[in-house]
C-alpha cells in the first residue's frame, strides 16, 4: 500500500516494504496547466535529476538529462521528456540500492524547468517511489506548491542506521535555475 507523504515527512523504507529493498525507481509526472476555455497551455520541459552525496555533503556524481547513468552504474535515468504529455511517469530514475558504493549516503532528487517556465504553469506534479522488484508504489509526494520558481528539491533518499529512509522535501529554489548545478548550495542545507 502506497503512503502519501506531506512536505517534511520522513518514511523508513524498511517499514514500507515487506522485503529488503534492492532497487527502487523515482518517477516524476506533470502536466501543463490548461488555459482559459480548456485550451492546452503548451508543453513544459521539466527535468528530473538525482545527485549522489557523501557523509560530508560533497557531491559525488549526478544523473540528469546530459548524463543518463552514474559513473558507478547504480543509477540510470529514463531520458528527457520535453513536454509532460501523456499519462503516468514522464521521467524515471532507477536506483540499484544494493550497487551503490558505501560512500554514497544521500541521493537528492530535484526537478527544474529547463525552458524557464515557472511552476505556476504546472499542474498534477508528483514524485513517487517504486519498489523495482514488483513495481509497487511505496510512497507518493504530490508537489502542491505553485509559484514563480523554476526548480524544486523534491526528496532525499538517505542511509540512516543501516536502513534507507525517504524525506519529502518540496522546497522551491529561487532565482534563475536552469539545471541542478544552480541548486547545489540549497541542496546541501538538507543533508
Amino acid at each position: 500500500m502506497s503512503i502519501s507523504l506531506t512536505k517534511g515527512q520522513r518514511l523508513s523504507l524498511n517499514k514500507a516494504s515487506s522485503t529488503p529493498l534492492k532497487a527502487v525507481s523515482m518517477g516524476l509526472g506533470w502536466d501543463a496547466k490548461k488555459k482559459l476555455f480548456g485550451l492546452l497551455g503548451g508543453s513544459i520541459d521539466l527535468d528530473a535529476s538525482c545527485l549522489e552525496f557523501d557523509a560530508q555533503g560533497n557531491m559525488i556524481d549526478a544523473v540528469w538529462f546530459q548524463q543518463l547513468q552514474s559513473r558507478d552504474g547504480a543509477i540510470r535515468h529514463s531520458g528527457d521528456n520535453l513536454t509532460g504529455d501523456g499519462e503516468g511517469d514522464d521521467e524515471v530514475i532507477h536506483v540499484a540500492l544494493d550497487r551503490l558504493p558505501a560512500s554514497v549516503q544521500s541521493l537528492v532528487f530535484t526537478v527544474n524547468s529547463f525552458t524557464g517556465q515557472s511552476f505556476k504553469e504546472v499542474q498534477n506534479a508528483y514524485c513517487r517511489l517504486i519498489d523495482a522488484s514488483n513495481q509497487k508504489e511505496l510512497a507518493r509526494y504530490t508537489l502542491t506548491e505553485t509559484g514563480d520558481y523554476t526548480a524544486q528539491i523534491m526528496s532525499r533518499l538517505y542511509r540512516h542506521e543501516g536502513e534507507w529512509k525517504l524525506h519529502a522535501i518540496g522546497d522551491a529554489a529561487t532565482g534563475r535555475i536552469k539545471t541542478f548545478h544552480d541548486m547545489v548550495p540549497m541542496i546541501k542545507q538538507h543533508l
